[in-house]
């Protein structure tokens, strides 16, 4: 049985880590490289750093930051943020990452994940993706969610797999930040439609949310922020309990 994976998050917004509501509203969390060391140490799986500006900023990721978070960490790290080329992705590599993530560019230039799994393999790729249930339809939307589309969640999940993706990190724009538990419905149907890992992200808020998570959403990962931020739930209690529920964690 594959273990499922805890990722804490790191949004990066003018080199701090910082956290919102529904996208909004964001505050500071923090220093990204000492965060960063508190969760390598206390058992964090892997670690995910968005620079959640870069794309609307039009500029690339923040690749001294990534060098120094990538210094401090012995798991693995994924790096996204203002990604659009090949070349963007060959410089976080050499800089640290282990894999990137890639989302407004993918919508707009889909070959991109076709260029990117072929150039570093698809293990190395992931695609996120910001979604949001408009009229009970779950919507894809761009540059860090202010920007909604055509496209529907579960049409671009399954192409974006085709393409070559390693990985699909959903966020549910309606559960993010809100602490009520994940889209766990839409994972599940996820789950049902693509052969690759699914992160899922947005809404957790106590250890049962995880739990729902991994047994009712069937996500491979779970992906939060603010409730290891802040300190409310802290990643080896978090491990200790999924274990007890019968959920295979790495301790």
């Amino acid at each position: 049985m594959l273990t499922k994976r805890i990722i804490p998050c790191l949004d990066i917004k003018n080199g701090r880590t910082v956290k919102g509501v529904n996208f909004v509203d964001l505050r500071d969390a923090g220093d990204p490289v000492e965060l960063a060391k508190i969760y390598s140490d206390e058992g964090a799986d892997e670690l995910v750093f968005l620079d959640i500006s870069a794309t609307e900023e039009r500029r690339r990721t923040l690749v001294d930051l990534v060098r120094k978070v990538a210094a401090t960490i012995n798991i693995p790290f994924t790096v996204g943020g203002g990604i659009s080329a090949v070349s963007d992705v060959e410089v976080l590599l050499q800089n640290g990452a282990d894999k990137v993530s890639i989302n407004s560019s993918a919508v707009k230039n889909p070959q991109l994940i076709n260029d990117l799994a072929q150039k570093f393999g698809s293990q190395c790729i992931v695609v996120a993706i910001d979604a949001k249930q408009i009229d009970g339809e779950w919507i894809v939307h761009l540059v860090g969610g202010k920007v909604p589309t055509e496209i529907k969640l579960f049409d671009w999940a399954q192409e974006v797999e085709q393409r070559g993706a390693g990985e699909i990190l959903f966020t549910s724009m309606n559960h993010d930040g809100t602490k009520n538990g994940f889209a766990n419905e839409a994972l599940a149907k996820l789950s049902t439609l693509v052969n690759i890992p699914i992160i899922a992200s947005g809404g957790a808020g106590n250890i049962q949310h995880f739990a729902d998570t991994f047994i009712d959403g069937k996500a491979d990962a779970a992906l939060a922020a603010s409730v290891f931020h802040f300190k409310e739930i802290e990643i080896k209690t978090l491990k200790k309990e999924l274990k007890k529920s019968n959920i295979a964690v790495r301790v």
